[in-house]
């Protein structure tokens, strides 16, 4: 790194860049809040380790010896309201594992550093278990008692944020709005609903937990990290790192802890890294979207095109993960990795003058705030240069110190069969002796055995086509598809089906569909929403030849609402009906729908409904009629309808709930929804509702009836319309 490059931070407590001076000349002590093991780290928390990396390595090309410590939450408090709760994550997990506390802790610590070494993560200095070091933590919970900065009440520690003036400075939220951005339940034990737990008492029962001077109990979540960086860096420490949410309370309330304690400064530098969209939304299992670094294996790509795409964008900045960006990823990587390949080029003085230059710019880039984009962009600028290859070389790799991207690894000719290698350079020799006849019949041959071939000075390249490559075809939203909706009907119906699992259900709906709705004008379009591989080359199949039938296939878990959205914008019918995966056709229910959408009063049909005296209860149609709403395992409308209403609302992930919005919307326009019980079908098992655990039903439903309740939850006059 040039001598006159030095870093500037933006320091969160300060809220502007600084320049780094440390604590000690020549040294540098960096901390992260690490795992909570309990389950796999997700490619969001993934994203925020690496902003720790990349300043370590920063520090270190420029001369700094670094301690690094990462810790590890094998004690289970890993939210503020649920340690106030008394819930245990890690308990939790155990108990639903059938493990102890510690086989968990230690089955998910070994995942997260396997996850950290695929992405070419520097091992911490020191990976300190909160579980191993509770005596500290005890420690410091007394000396905050004996300084009167927190108090016991019935075995539980609380620290009194009135005791501490400062408190807010890292977050900017002042005492008259903490008490609600705490957001927990009202604990009688505390003298004021903004004091936090440094200490619990155990409840009977409670595995996990160590003697204390008040007694058996557990340590809050926040004590932890205040304990573990005095014990392993000193009680004033240059970096301390993590991501947003970290914020508040846990970092506001590490700064009131330790500082108190022991009376100075504890953190130089706070850094704190924007949070991971995925599909433009904040990643949550409940939402999902959740990745993690093995399903990116599973797909194909490179554990480290996850790091190459994380270093597009500021560590300041949101980043929306998708996967097509994540394949652009994966292409820019493997073409940055190619072009350390050439070795072509005088070395000149000239040269490596210019090399230096870019050199300067590439450290300069990464020193204004940790700038990995800009310095991203210096690499590829030294890359597509006309450089010699040897100085492009070790520009490349100086770069790669900081960027982590391991860019001498190719892999281009690894793991391929012999017989694959022997047409490798069977080829190569057919096209120098310019028999280009039986060398492209070669190279049809590879490329339908799933290989790229690639012709280059050095000879002929074999890649295999990776999984990723090959999913490129899927979409990866409803917009990926062109809208049709705008144009003249071609047939009279559009049968719309979305799979997500189950290929038994899936087969039984669509073998009814297609028994029962023969004839040239009807249409039927299946929307494969991250289906699991094998029932989806299986609906590929089931679909042969038959040009009613279209498949459309998603590379990952759309929502319920942008898969139906799919169908729905590649509709041609007339008539566009909606039929679950639970439902089977005993008859033809078209020429009812038919019937039943030509008045043009009624927008909506379908076989069930439901009823409602206020918008907060909803009860099953007993009979054929008006109804105000119509349940999606089968509902029809007109093509016009559609292009009155617009598309369904794609906040609806899960399928709950969305039948109602869309229902509403309809009969908002003034329109009636009706049903007919003696439509021919018959409703089995919903696979999706078996497949999802109790909670998660509840959470899911409960997150869209809300989200109707605020559209919807005014219009009464939608409850008294029916006739």
């Amino acid at each position: 790194m040039p001598a006159d490059v030095s870093l500037r931070i933006f320091n969160t407590l300060t809220r502007r860049k600084e320049p780094f001076a440390p604590v000690e000349p020549g040294r540098a002590a960096v901390y992260t809040c690490g795992p909570t093991v309990y389950r796999y780290a997700h490619i969001g928390n993934m994203r925020s380790y690496l902003l720790a990396d990349w300043l370590r390595r920063f520090l270190e090309a420029q001369g700094y010896a670094v301690t690094h410590v990462k810790n590890i939450t094998d004690v289970g408090h890993m939210r503020q309201e649920m340690l106030d709760r008394g819930e245990d994550k890690v308990l939790a997990a155990a108990r639903a594992e059938g493990k102890s506390p510690r086989e968990i802790a230690a089955f998910y610590t070994n995942a997260f550093l396997s996850d950290e070494a695929k992405l070419n993560t520097l091992p911490a200095t020191t990976f300190p278990r909160a579980s191993e070091n509770v005596a500290e933590m005890v420690e410091l919970t007394r000396t905050l008692v004996e300084k009167g900065f927190a108090y016991v009440a019935e075995g539980n520690a609380y620290f009194s944020v009135s005791r501490f003036p400062g408190y807010g400075k890292l977050s900017g939220q002042q005492a008259a709005g903490l008490e609600e951005g705490a957001r927990v339940e009202a604990d009688p034990l505390k003298r004021d609903q903004r004091d936090f737990a440094l200490w619990k008492a155990a409840e009977p029962g409670r595995t996990l937990k160590w003697p204390s001077p008040w007694g058996e109990g557990f340590p809050g979540w926040h004590i932890e990290c205040s304990a573990m960086v005095a014990k392993f860096l000193g009680p004033e420490i240059d970096f301390h790192t993590g991501g947003v949410d970290n914020i508040f309370p846990h970092h506001e309330d590490e700064i009131a802890q330790s500082e108190a304690a022991l009376g100075r400064r504890h953190v130089r530098y706070w850094l704190h890294g924007q949070h991971l969209l995925v599909d433009g939304l904040k990643m949550a299992k409940s939402t999902g979207n959740t990745y993690h670094i093995p399903d990116l294996e599973r797909r194909g790509f490179d554990p480290l095109a996850f790091r190459y795409l994380c270093a597009t964008a500021h560590y300041r900045a949101r980043l929306n993960f998708t996967l097509p960006s994540l394949r652009a990823a994966q292409r820019g990587l493997n073409r940055l990795r190619l072009s350390l390949q050439q070795a072509d080029g005088r070395v000149t003085k000239k040269a490596i003058a210019a090399g230096d230059g870019l050199r300067r710019e590439f450290w300069r880039a990464a020193a204004a705030d940790l700038n990995i984009p800009a310095a991203l962009a210096v690499a590829w600028r030294a890359a597509r240069s006309p450089l010699p290859g040897a100085v492009k070389r070790e520009l490349l790799m100086d770069c790669d110190r900081l960027l982590g991207l391991d860019l001498l690894r190719t892999g281009q000719l690894d793991g391929l069969p012999a017989e694959v290698q022997e047409w490798r350079r069977e080829r190569h020799a057919l096209r120098a002796a310019r028999d280009y006849a039986r060398a492209d019949a070669l190279r049809t041959q590879l490329l339908g055995m799933g290989y790229e071939v690639r012709d280059t000075r050095a000879g002929t390249q074999v890649l295999r086509v990776p999984a990723w490559q090959q999913e490129e075809a899927n979409i990866s939203s409803s917009r990926d598809v062109a809208s049709l909706l705008d144009e003249p009907a071609a047939v009279d119906f559009t049968i719309s089906i979305v799979a997500r699992q189950g290929c038994a259900e899936i087969e039984r709906c669509l073998s009814s569909v297609r028994a029962c709705t023969r004839g040239k004008r009807t249409e039927i379009i299946v929307v494969d929403n991250g289906f699991e591989e094998d029932c989806a080359a299986h609906l590929e199949d089931m679909a042969g030849d038959d040009e009613k039938m279209r498949v459309f296939h998603a590379d990952h878990f759309l929502g319920s609402a942008a898969a139906r959205n799919v169908s729905l914008r590649q509709a041609r019918g007339r008539y566009v009906v909606f039929i679950d995966t639970s439902v089977e056709l005993k008859g033809d229910i078209r020429p009812r729908l038919r019937e039943l959408l030509d008045d043009p009063t009624v927008g909506m049909a379908g076989r069930w409904g439901v009823l409602t005296n206020d918008l907060r209860s909803f009860d099953e149609a007993p009979a054929s009629g008006d109804v105000h709403a119509v349940e999606g395992y089968l509902m029809a409308f007109r093509r016009e309808v559609l292009r009155e209403v617009g598309f369904l609302d794609e906040k609806f992930r899960f399928y709950r709930h969305l039948d109602l919005d869309f229902s509403f919307a309809v009969r908002s326009r003034g329109y009636r929804a009706v049903i007919d019980t003696a439509l021919p079908v018959v409703r089995h098992d919903h696979v999706d509702w078996l497949a999802t655990p109790v909670e998660e039903r509840d959470r899911l439903s409960k997150r869209n009836f809300y989200r109707f309740l605020q559209k919807w939850g005014e219009r009464t006059d939608l409850v008294t319309a029916r006739r």
